[in-house]
């Protein structure tokens, strides 16, 4: 299996909106209600929002790629464009998610390694990015990376108010 990984565009706009949310409805519709889901897939993954983010220069999507089929993709913002701490040392991971087809087959990793090779490169101090108190998997993905909790914050899920753990790694 030879995965690539691949910078989003406004042309792929459609592509990142499916596998957007195709992905976050396997990762969290266990754990949520419909009507939540629903109205936050409804404003994070509508057209305008997507093309807003696309077209910011300080937001950045990458498509994990087998052949022609995107299986994953990898969001990360710098500077004013992070959800929060906006500071112009660092680099958020906004988003890292992969198709439940490929979990375990180290997609994530190279989407990850995507970001880590990025602040390198711009000689950033740290990554940061916050992760869903419920979401074992990902605390897990993110320590095993050398990630820290160092704070939290909450994250609205259409009317549910949820707890995200911030998590960094000082390179």
């Amino acid at each position: 299996m030879t995965i690539t990984i691949t910078q989003a565009t406004i042309k792929d706009i459609l592509e990142l909106q499916r596998l957007g949310k195709q992905t976050f409805i396997e990762t969290f519709s266990e754990h949520n209600s419909k009507e939540d889901m629903e109205q936050y897939l409804t404003s994070s993954f509508n057209l305008e929002t997507l093309i807003n983010q696309l077209e910011n220069s300080n937001s950045t999507f990458y498509f994990a790629q087998e052949n022609q089929n995107k299986i994953g993709y990898l969001k990360i913002n710098l500077g004013p464009a992070q959800t929060e701490l906006k500071d112009p040392y660092s680099l958020e991971i906004e988003r890292i998610y992969v198709l439940k087809s490929y979990f375990g087959k180290k997609v994530g990793q190279l989407l990850y390694e995507k970001a880590a090779s990025i602040t390198k490169e711009l000689k950033l101090k740290y990554i940061w990015l916050g992760v869903w108190e419920k979401n074992e998997r990902a605390l897990q993905f993110y320590k095993k990376n050398g990630f820290v909790e160092f704070d939290q914050h909450q994250f609205v899920l259409g009317e549910d108010v949820q707890n995200d753990i911030l998590m960094k790694l000082t390179l």
